[in-house]
């Protein structure tokens, strides 16, 4: 029994779960469902995510630079007239502050060793030591581990900067399918609409030919008619599936897969909200473009490369302090290995040719100069084509204005003329003349519509509005992704 009450739940939950499926396929399509499809499994997204993560795996790698190191050696002499061992352990880590490197150890022998390997000599309990490395001029304030993390830091915030540039655009593109296809969708019942008229007119016209009302030949014409509207609406019905063909590669299932939106889901018209000019302010617009962001760490990582150059131009020198002590009673060493030892160390280096450091210098200077003067080139086009993109919201706000007010106007011609044609005081061309004019501006309407939406979807990106873009939640998402 109860075998059978898990087996009716679970064909319940199926069946719930597909109707939950089906009313979800029925549903009108939203901008905001397409941009939520396109952000979670755009294969372009999808990539960029995938790279970025590749580039917080070389930061890792990077940072691995600065792990702790432990080590171990010894040595037994298997025959001969010593017989000395020993064995030493030492840990050690690179700090990166002034290059500094710190490492401490033991070790501790046994045996006799000849004169010239008399270091390995420790007292009985072995020798404990701790030393500290570190740079005054070369490898000061930039070494080549401390670079690498700078650089591979900098490759992650450009590998972030990649991933929003491309939501951004794979949201504007999918913003753009998406109103096309309801551009073609309205077309398409704008024609069936007129078709569907023709259609009803027939029945009326074989009545009044049939009681001598109307010639034949109304018949012939309007049968001319219906034709020349069934062109239109498989026009347009070719076009709506070309649309929604198109809308596809931005609306995916939860595989991933492309889906192709049914006619029904079709939405009704919905007002398209306008921007201020106040939110056109540029230079918080420029603050937040992720191309100059680019090109400005990109010249960040070239003034890395700059005082990377600078640092192997200088002479080295290098200053150690070390401490060590024998511990236990005294070994074949001797007493010498008992006091506790201090050592200071200076190492001096100057290089003399330079040629490799001087041209890896010059070419990042040139590199910093070059990515400069792009940046400031970029900001000047993005500027402009910010003042392009608010004129063409003006101008398609004010089309769409004049295509609504050519719709009212052509559906009152229209109805004063049905109402002449059913008085007989009109002809049945100019009643095919008016409901085509309304046809027309109705299309027009739609079309100016989706230009109108189109053009917001290109502000959103311009500015960068996410909220609108529906990219809010999924770039905190992304701002969590880390592999250490």
């Amino acid at each position: 029994m109860m075998r059978m009450m898990m087996v009716l739940a679970a064909c319940a939950a199926a069946a719930l779960g597909a109707a939950s499926a089906q009313d979800e396929a029925a549903a009108p399509l939203l901008p905001r469902d397409v941009a939520a499809s396109a952000a979670a499994h755009y294969p372009q997204v999808v990539a960029a995510l995938a790279e970025r993560r590749g580039a917080a795996g070389e930061l890792l790698a990077a940072r691995g630079a600065f792990d702790t190191v432990f080590s171990a050696e010894g040595q037994s002499r298997l025959a001969g007239y010593y017989d000395g061992q020993y064995v030493k352990a030492e840990v050690s880590r690179a700090l990166g502050p002034m290059g500094a490197r710190v490492y401490g150890g033991y070790r501790i022998s046994e045996g006799d060793f000849p004169t010239y390997e008399d270091y390995y000599y420790t007292d009985q309990a072995g020798e404990l030591s701790l030393g500290i490395l570190f740079s005054l001029l070369r490898d000061r304030a930039i070494d080549e581990n401390r670079f690498g993390v700078r650089d591979a830091r900098l490759a992650l915030r450009e590998a972030d900067l990649e991933v929003l540039l491309t939501r951004v655009g794979v949201q504007q593109q999918a913003l753009h399918a998406y109103w096309r296809w309801v551009a073609a969708g309205r077309q398409l019942e704008v024609y069936e609409d007129l078709l569907r008229l023709a259609q009803m007119r027939t029945e009326g016209l074989e009545a009044e030919v049939e009681r001598g009302a109307r010639a034949a030949i109304y018949l012939t014409e309007n049968a001319q008619t219906v034709t020349r509207r069934r062109v239109l609406v498989e026009q347009a019905r070719r076009d709506f599936r070309l649309a929604a063909n198109a809308l596809s590669l931005y609306l995916r299932g939860p595989l991933g897969e492309p889906a192709v939106p049914a006619p029904s889901r079709l939405p009704a018209p919905e007002a398209v909200e306008l921007p201020t000019l106040a939110d056109a302010a540029l230079p918080a617009i420029l603050a937040r473009r992720p191309e100059l962001a680019l090109l400005r760490t990109a010249a960040e990582r070239a003034r890395g490369r700059v005082a990377l150059a600078e640092n192997a131009l200088k002479p080295r020198l290098d200053v150690g302090v070390s401490a060590a002590k024998d511990i236990g009673p005294v070994a074949e060493g001797g007493p010498s290995r008992n006091d506790a030892e201090a050592i200071l160390g200076v190492e001096f280096e100057i290089p003399l040719g330079r040629r490799a450091a001087r041209g890896e210098l010059a070419a990042a200077r040139a590199e910093v100069r070059a990515l400069e003067a792009e940046r400031r080139l970029a900001q000047d086009r993005i500027a402009i084509e910010l003042r392009e993109i608010v004129l063409e919201l003006e101008a398609a706000e004010n089309l769409l204005r004049l295509a609504r007010q050519e719709v009212e106007q052509a559906e009152r011609i229209r109805q004063a003329e049905q109402r002449r044609f059913e008085e007989g005081a009109s002809d049945f061309f100019l009643i095919n003349l008016r409901e085509e004019a309304l046809a027309d501006a109705r299309t027009r309407y739609a079309r100016s519509l989706y230009a109108l939406a189109s053009a917001r979807a290109t502000y959103d990106a311009a500015v960068l509005d996410l909220d609108r873009l529906g990219l809010n939640e999924v770039e905190a998402q992304d701002g969590l992704t880390s592999i250490e």
